[in-house]
């Protein structure tokens, strides 16, 4: 039974998989997704085919965090919708088998962009990317929730008040060092939360560029990847996510454009996609989207809080890059407030 995050126990995944997946044939050849610090993910290649395994981490998690078995039933449900998922054929509840809960999908060949701005792309492909990106962000909150069987998914009410409750007490029980700018910010988001008006779809809770996988030879999006976090809730909090990581510094570490001439590279302005994404849902604008934008930012930091406690912990999938990320708590905490501040 594997202990740590960067191993597999190769032989339980054979024995599980011979057993209860129809068609798989083994053997295996295992490899680690470095990217991402949540969900340990493993390729699995068979003579065959291609699998993707997700999994816990082992070791001492907050409570509802690293969902796998939410993630498997969020795709499974989306399978025959407008939005491009993964197949997905099983999870596993079962922790003795490889020492946390996991699930088995298809591995999707095809692209994915670290940054948005897709450096070694001409401006036309790049408009048609970022076009899919968000026309599949408009169709994922189009879903008819209560048709897919995902109406339960989520708790009713106020989607902003229950998660930045959420996210408060996350980030205080990961909290490692007092930063002010943190503190102010989940009291503002308290203070200055708008009224609901009642949006209620599915949303995916990180939605971004690089948790998309795109045709290799088109700008067609094939598999929305990463749905640790979504729910049913409001679906400006994935627009603002958006438009969160647009605003940070381009380049490797910040994946943002910040400083870009985006008309040159044919890159929308945080403007333009949002008229796009309003009118394919037919709705006549935005009021008040910093609020929003600044919500994405908390969460953000809360996020990358809890990866550099993981970090400490010993618990993070890449430990090192964990404690890396958790310098940034602070940068996005004043990022936050900056949004609030211009409205």
């Amino acid at each position: 039974m594997s202990a740590d995050t960067q191993t597999l126990d190769e032989a339980a995944v054979c024995r599980y998989l011979n057993e209860h997946l129809p068609g798989f044939e083994g053997p295996i050849e295992v490899r680690k997704f470095q990217t991402g610090q949540s969900n340990p993910t493993f390729l699995l290649k068979t003579p065959g085919h291609a699998y993707v395994l997700r999994r816990k981490p082992p070791g001492v998690l907050l409570k509802s965090a690293h969902a796998v078995d939410r993630e498997f039933r969020v795709q499974q449900a989306l399978q025959n919708t407008d939005v491009p998922v993964a197949r997905v054929h099983l999870l596993c509840e079962d922790e003795e088998i490889i020492g946390s809960m996991f699930y088995i999908m298809d591995h999707v060949p095809g692209r994915n962009f670290y940054e948005p701005s897709m450096p070694g792309l001409g401006p036309s492909e790049r408009v048609g990317i970022i076009d899919e990106m968000g026309r599949v962000l408009a169709a994922l909150h189009e879903v008819d929730i209560d048709e897919v069987g995902l109406a339960d998914y989520g708790p009713t009410g106020n989607y902003f008040e229950r998660q930045i409750g959420r996210w408060s007490k996350q980030y205080r029980a990961s909290e490692t060092q007092d930063i002010p700018a943190m503190n102010t910010l989940m009291e503002r988001l308290v203070t200055e939360r708008p009224a609901d008006d009642g949006q209620r779809t599915l949303v995916h809770g990180d939605y971004r560029l690089d948790n998309l996988i795109f045709d290799a030879e088109t700008t067609d999006c094939r598999a929305v990847l990463d749905w640790e976090l979504s729910t049913i809730g409001h679906p400006f909090a994935d627009l603002a996510a958006v438009i969160m990581q647009w605003q940070l510094p381009a380049g490797t570490e910040g994946r943002g454009m910040g400083g870009l001439d985006r008309k040159a590279l044919g890159l929308p302005s945080d403007e333009e996609f949002i008229a796009k994404y309003c009118e394919r849902r037919g709705l006549d604008g935005i009021d008040n989207f910093g609020f929003y934008l600044s919500f994405c930012f908390f969460r953000m930091a809360g996020i990358i809080q809890g990866v550099l406690k993981r970090g400490l912990d010993g618990n993070a999938s890449n430990p090192e890059r964990a404690r890396e990320l958790g310098t940034f708590v602070p940068v996005f905490a004043q990022h936050g407030l900056d949004a609030l501040n211009r409205g």
